[in-house]
Order: C-alpha cells, then structure tokens, then sequence
C-alpha cells in the first residue's frame, strides 16, 4: 500500500489527510465545508492536500451527515411496520420524566407519526418460539398501502424478532415484491438486542435517514476517481471507532453517528501507545461544537446509552458508539444577550456560511474566533487554511455591537466570551469524568480540532489539569486518527443467563457462533486486512436489577464463570462505589467485535535540537491580552520549525497551518520526538 487519504466533513471545515507509507510524510487539506453538496468540499480538499488517485489504495470518510439529518430532521418520510398490539410503542417510550420540575417538559418526538404506524398479526416469544403465525394476507395488504402512499423508506420492529427474526424477513421479502425502490430496514440487521422502545427507536432512525445518507455514499463513490484496479477503495468511519465497507453503511447509516469524533478517539489512543499514557482525556474543539471523551486502558470507551436530542426529550440509539460528550461550543458559536442582561455563547453557530465576523464572508455576530481576534490570541490579519485571511475590523465591529448592548467594553466583552466558552467545554469533560467518579486531574488532556489548542491552557485551568498534549496536524487530528483504524463489525446477541450453573462449554459455543457472524460480516465487505482479532464483552446486572454493567469476558476454560463474577463485582463497584459479591448474578446480552487489522501508519520521527528553539522558529511577536496581567508582548513560533527536545514557556504562540496553540503566562511546553507538544499548564492566565 502506497498511500492512504481520510476524509472529515464537520459543520464549518472538511479535513483531508494523506498518509504516504513508502516516506511516512503527512500532507493536509483544509477547506469549508459545502452544506449544499458536501461532494464538491471533499474533492477540493483532496485537490488542496495534492491526492492523487495513482498511488492512493484506500479514503476513509467520516461525516457529520447521520447526525445533521437527525438534529434538524430532514430525512425521508418513512413508516414503521410493528406487530399487532404494539402501534404505540415508539410513541410512549418510557414511562419516566427525567426533569420532574420543568413546566414545559416534552417527550420525545418520533420520527414517525403515528398514522404512519401499521401493525401486523403475528407473535414470537422471548425463547424465539412462535405464538401467532405471520399473517401473509395482512402484510401484502400493508405493503400495497405503503407503496400507494409515497413513502420512501420503511422501518420493520416485530416483537422479540432479536431472538428469531424469520418474520421480519419474511416482511421485507413482501416489500421488496410490492414496493421496489423502497428503502427498507430490519431490527434483526441493526440491533439483535432486546428492549422494544430503544430498538424501535433505532431503526426507525435508520430508516429516517437512509435514503438520504445511501444517495450521498453512492454519489460519493461514483464521483471518486479510479484506476482500472478499481482502487482506491472507499470505507467509512462509524461510531464504534472501525471502518466498514461502502455497502454495509448504506444499509446500516446510523453506525456513522458520531464517525468524525470516534477518529480523533482512535488517534488519541494511538498517541497515547507512543507516550507510555494508559489513560487521557481526548478533547476536540471545532468551528461548531467541542467533543470530550475519556480512555482507559488504551480501550474504546463504548456508551451504554446514546440520545440524539440529550436524555431528556432525545431519541435514543442501541448501536456501539463511543462514548462522546458533546457541547454547542466552537470557534463559529455565536455570543448574545439574553433579555436579562446576560451574555451566552451557543448552542447557535455562524458555521461553514457565512462563518464568524472575521472571515469577512458576511458574518455580523460575535463569534469566539471573534473575541480570539480581538485579544490577540489569532492575528488581526492572519490567513488561515482554505485561502481566508482574518480580518480584525470586522471581528471589532462584532463584539463591539455586543459590548455597546451590555455596557462593556470590547477588550471586556472578548474575555467574556472566551470565559464562558471554556467554562462550558470544561463542563463536557467534567461530564465524563466528575460525574462518573473520575478525578480529571489524573488524566493528560489531549487537545486537537480546529480551536482545541487554541483555548486549551484555559480549560485545563478550569479542571486543575497540568499535563496537556497538542498533537501533530491537531486541526485535521480526527481525519488523521480514521488513519489508524480498523476494520471492525459489531454483534450483541440478549438472552438471559444466570451465573449460577452455566455451562461453561456452552457459552463459549454461543460465543464462537456470535465471532463466526462478525468474521463473516469482515469478508462479505470486500475490504483485505492482514487478521482477524476478536473483543468479547457481556451486559451483566445482579438478580433483581433492571439495567446492566458491560464487562470485558475472560477465557472461559478452567474457571471463567468465576473469573466473570469477579469482573462484574469489581466493575459495578468502580461504576457505582459498592458490589454484593454473594449476590447471584446474570448475563444479559453477549457482545462480540471482530477487528480486522489494516496496516497501520507509523509517523516519522522529528530531528532533535538544543533545549532552546532556532531562531528559524521564531517568527515575530504580537501583543495579547491576558486577564491577570492585562497586554504581553509575546513570542510567536513555527511548529515547524521546532525541534525534539525544544522547551519555551509562556505566554507564547505556537502557530501552524491549520492551528494555533496558546500558552499563557505560567505555561511550559516541550517538543518530543514525534512532534507532539507536551504542556505543563501552570496557575496564571
């Protein structure tokens, strides 16, 4: 393999990283997203990193399209086919109200209304044995009201149909015959897991958004050019952290959910391998939101549960995602004033178009790019990625039309803004960590996105983090981390166990059935990879409880049910702050992934220099303001122009192409061997 390019499409920028196997050399391209056709800003932006398709074997894509259609629902008209007796189900979810006090509480709301909601007579038990036949007649007669109705896409959730799903694929051998054209989606092909509500809800999106998302893969693949091999191969970034076929996204869209933020998630790991780091803080600042995860272990953090929406009045989601908390916070989030008096920033951002103030493209409200113009943080006439060049007039105007409303001074309006920006990023890291036991102060902060190191040294105060990672390339950083990925396929197979008296034998035969479904699922993609490694994991509760713990399984020969218990009791206290190791316990779910292993891009090493950086990498000054100490004069220097072993302190400006770290007064930084900026972050601003 010669060469291998990733694609990240995100709300304001679409990244383009290029790895070339035969000089470990990385080139970028960054260029504004094209919300009208994201095709053009993905062939621009392999134009801009100088990809060509004669020595490129593979383009990983990764995209924010899944989770776009969701949030502003703009996806197909689509009905769901249930069986008889359960219509209501995806329209009543679950019978609680997380903010008890709130007036002006609202459900969730479906994606399917309920005239849209057809039922079918038939019935399988929770042991997968059959009580009503299917109803031939009635799901003909369902499929020709479909087909009269216009309907682009169909979801199909008959009862316990993860145990046994022959009915549901007799339903879809029924649309296929009377509706052809019809976008069709299964339970049994999404989810094989049990809860009605959830794994309605799964599919129903599913079959919301795969029209659309299907159209764009193929128009994608189509617009991509090739050799006569037919390569470069097109595979896509899902939420779980690996790659899959072309295909296999376009029948299964919502496995891309969260597929750029999981790239960063994987390249942090790989980092951290590097750095002798066994637990981090991944955090991704971008022109939209800002992203925050924590790794363990060197592991995949997988959530247990995913909302599109939030908890509260969100849809929610049973497939592998990373576990990623996600705030309305990025370079593009506009500042306003609510009516109180009170200033914001976010959720609403200026995004791709027209963008911030500074971009001089027609934006008029303050940005934080904005306010990082008017302090000095990014220079008043500096040119960014893609051809703009800032322009700092326009960024004054806009704060300045905020700070006349509050009273304020623009230099005061700006630091406000940029504080409330990073007390609201500190809150989605403190969301994975704080709110789950975790100390954030024990961990290295890794910061990337467009805007992550930009604002990282005031985030990390905010936490009382010292130990800061700026990766290379930090603003295509995701992009990069869909380099280092796997191929990966995913199965969970419910069907309750209890501990006590399981045959041991008998689960590793479940076990090896499940790694034979993913393995099959690797080939069927078309995709080479070198082998074939399996995770195993179970969803495990004490008697009696109602929600469950996934644990990694142990080798089952000689002992493993024991070993299991003991996983699980340690796991549920770590979770919970206490486990009952003589209560019974049971395995709900099984949960196999099979990782098929690409090559992997090693990165060239950096020459070394002196303690103190060339004068090569020094690159001028310019004044910012800082809090506690009012304006600095402060040194600015060429990432790459610095070398391993070069160590400076703040305040200082480390500048690339696609990014600028900040370090404030009381920061240090040094530069290891790969390039990675290593920060102490100190107590001042």
């Amino acid at each position: 393999m010669a060469r291998r390019v990733a694609v990240d499409i995100g709300g304001t920028f679409t990244d383009v990283v290029s790895y070339d196997y035969l000089s470990r050399e990385i080139t970028v391209g960054k260029t504004l997203s094209t919300p009208d056709d994201l095709i053009e800003g993905i062939l621009s932006g392999l134009t801009l990193s100088g990809t060509g398709i004669d020595d490129t074997e593979m383009i990983i894509h990764g995209s924010t399209v899944v989770i776009n259609a969701l949030i502003e629902r703009h996806g197909a008209q689509t009905a769901l086919v249930t069986t008889e007796g359960f219509r209501d189900v995806y329209e009543i979810g679950r019978i609680n109200r997380p903010d008890a006090f709130n007036l002006s509480f609202r459900r969730h709301r479906p994606l399917v209304p309920r005239e849209r909601v057809f039922e079918v007579p038939e019935r399988i038990d929770a042991r997968g044995e059959v009580l009503t036949p299917f109803d031939e007649a009635a799901a003909h007669a369902i499929a020709r009201r479909l087909r009269e109705s216009g309907v682009e896409a169909v979801a199909v959730v008959f009862l316990h149909s993860y145990r046994e799903p022959a009915h549901e694929l007799r339903m879809a051998e029924i649309l296929r015959e009377e509706c052809p054209g019809l976008y069709i989606s299964i339970s049994s092909d999404i989810t094989r897991e049990y809860r009605e509500f959830e794994r309605t809800s799964t599919v129903a999106a599913n079959a919301f958004v795969g029209p659309r998302v299907s159209r764009y893969l193929r128009r994608l693949d189509d617009a991509l050019p090739r050799r006569d091999s037919g390569l470069p191969v097109l595979t896509i970034m899902q939420s779980s952290g690996g790659l899959c076929d072309v295909e296999t996204a376009r029948r299964q869209p919502i496995q891309m959910m969260e597929s750029g933020p999981a790239g960063g998630v994987v390249g942090t790991i790989d980092v951290c391998r590097t750095l002798g780091y066994e637990q981090a803080i991944a955090f991704d600042m971008g022109g939209t939101t800002a992203k925050a995860s924590v790794i363990r272990n060197l592991t995949f953090p997988q959530a247990s549960d995913y909302f599109v929406g939030g908890y509260a009045e969100g849809l929610p989601i049973r497939v592998p995602v990373l576990d990623i908390v996600e705030v309305g916070t990025g370079g593009g989030s506009i500042a306003w004033r609510d009516e109180a008096g009170g200033i914001h920033v976010g959720p609403r951002s200026a995004g791709a178009v027209p963008g911030p103030a500074c971009y001089g493209r027609g934006g008029s409200r303050p940005t934080v790019t904005d306010a990082s113009v008017v302090l000095g943080y990014l220079p008043a006439a500096g040119e960014l990625s893609g051809g703009l060049r800032l322009n700092g007039a326009a960024a004054e105007q806009a704060v300045g039309s905020l700070s006349a409303a509050l009273g304020l001074g623009t230099v005061e309006t700006a630091t406000g803004i940029l504080a409330i920006a990073a007390a609201s990023m500190a809150n989605a890291i403190r969301a994975v960590t704080t709110e789950r036991g975790l100390d954030p102060r024990d961990f290295a902060l890794f910061a990337y996105g467009g805007n992550g190191p930009l604002h990282i040294s005031l985030i990390a105060r905010e936490l009382g983090i010292t130990r800061v990672v700026i990766p290379p390339c930090p603003a295509v950083f995701s992009a990069l981390g869909m380099l280092m990925a796997d191929l990966r396929h995913d199965v969970v197979s419910t069907g309750i166990r209890q501990l006590t008296g399981l045959d041991e034998d008998r689960l590793e035969s479940d076990l090896r059935r499940l790694e034979k479904t993913c393995h099959a699922a690797l080939l069927d993609g078309g995709v080479e990879f070198r082998e074939v490694t399996f995770v195993r994991a179970a969803d495990m509760r004490y008697l009696g409880q109602e929600h469950t713990v996934t644990v990694a399984l142990p080798p089952m020969a000689g002992g493993g049910i024991a070993a299991l218990k003991e996983r699980f009791d340690a796991e549920h206290r770590e979770r919970f702050g206490h486990s009952a190791p003589g209560e019974p316990a049971e395995i709900v779910s099984l949960r196999v992934s099979a990782v098929g292993a690409l090559s992997r891009p090693e990165l060239a090493k950096i020459s070394v220099g002196g303690r103190t950086p060339e004068d090569a990498a020094r690159t001028g000054e310019r004044d910012i303001f800082f809090p506690a100490h009012g304006i600095l004069r402060t040194p600015v220097f060429q990432r790459s122009g610095l070398l391993a072993g070069n160590q400076f302190s703040g305040p200082a400006v480390v500048e690339e192409g696609t990014a600028t770290t900040l370090l404030c007064p009381g920061d240090s930084a040094e530069v290891d061997g790969y390039a990675n900026l290593l920060l102490t972050i100190g107590g001042g601003q």
